[in-house]
């Protein structure tokens, strides 16, 4: 496996940073998860809006122009020789010192991954999933602002706790008013008399692209689609449920809190979007150049003979 750290392809033995580095004490920084399928690298440029996006939101400045993020994407994609791939991108605010204090780091560490990723069995999206309710809430948007995808996924973590302590996979957060907000790693979809409902982002869902990309195959498909505010009573009662995420694509979801989803099986709208998607995820996207990726793990000659990037200013 070879690494992308600022600016440099190396081995994964060899990628490392400091200690001092925000990111691994505060959690303070951006991420993004990204799917490579059939070399196709799904809905690139809206995954590079949502990063800088976020940045933006918690002022944290990305050291690349969105062009040269995309490049470095694409060659460490080729670099690793992969067709089928999931990439994890992270920017954290950099080395500082043991103090909260953002202005005493250095420049943003962009760092990234790609490898494998496979969250569910393959019979799953045959048979679906049983999912609980988890008590921990989701933060609500007047503290943090959840369409910010921060390296501090603390929130999720203890609702994914209680989930596998009470033998299911998945849980479904609710907000601090009662709402269904979304899973613990997933964006949740909940389908009525026709009608494909998602829960609204200010309830605290982040803003998925597989959730976008569903709602569009939804509209296309002649469905009507509504980001909404709905409670677990509609949960319990609906015709279909599904989750929608990067790593998860598309989960039918066959029962909450031990109620089952209509007849306990995934529904006929689940299986076409799922369906559809699995054609969209391999044409909606950027191709991966392979014939022009670096051929050894050495910093690439181009970025050898430019040096370290440039700081960008909050303007640019």
């Amino acid at each position: 496996m070879l690494i992308y750290v600022n600016g440099r392809i190396i081995p994964k033995e060899e990628a490392t940073i400091s200690v001092f580095d925000h990111g691994f004490l505060y959690g303070d920084g951006v991420f993004e998860g990204i799917r490579v399928n059939a070399g196709v690298v799904f809905r690139l440029k809206q995954h590079i809006e949502r990063l800088y996006e976020s940045a933006r939101t918690i002022a944290l400045e990305i050291p690349l122009s969105m062009e040269e993020m995309v490049a470095a994407i694409l060659r460490t994609v080729a670099a690793n020789e992969r067709r089928d791939a999931y990439v994890r991108l992270v920017v954290s605010r950099g080395t500082g010192d043991l103090g909260i204090d953002p202005a005493n780091c250095r420049e943003a560490i962009l760092v990234i991954f790609v490898d494998s990723i496979k969250l569910y069995p393959p019979e799953v999206y045959e048979k679906g999933v049983p999912l609980v309710t988890s008590s921990v809430r989701r933060t609500p948007l007047e503290c943090l602002d959840t369409r910010v995808k921060s390296l501090n996924y603390l929130n999720n973590i203890m609702a994914k706790i209680q989930a596998k302590q009470l033998g299911a996979v998945e849980a479904v957060m609710l907000n601090t008013n009662g709402f269904v907000a979304e899973c613990t790693a997933d964006n949740l979809f909940i389908v009525k008399d026709g009608v494909v409902k998602t829960p609204d982002l200010t309830q605290g869902a982040l803003g998925g692209v597989t959730r976008r990309a569903v709602l569009e195959l939804a509209a296309k498909e002649g469905l009507r689609t509504l980001e909404t505010v709905f409670g677990l009573h509609d949960v319990y009662n609906s015709d279909e449920c599904f989750m929608t995420g990067t790593g998860a694509e598309i989960v039918p979801v066959i029962s909450l809190d031990g109620r089952s989803i209509a007849n306990g099986e995934p529904g006929p709208v689940t299986l076409r979007l799922g369906a559809g998607f699995r054609k969209l995820r391999t044409t909606d996207g950027v191709p991966v150049p392979y014939a022009s990726a670096p051929q050894t793990a050495k910093r690439p000659a181009a970025l050898a003979r430019r040096g370290p990037f440039p700081r960008r200013t909050a303007a640019t």
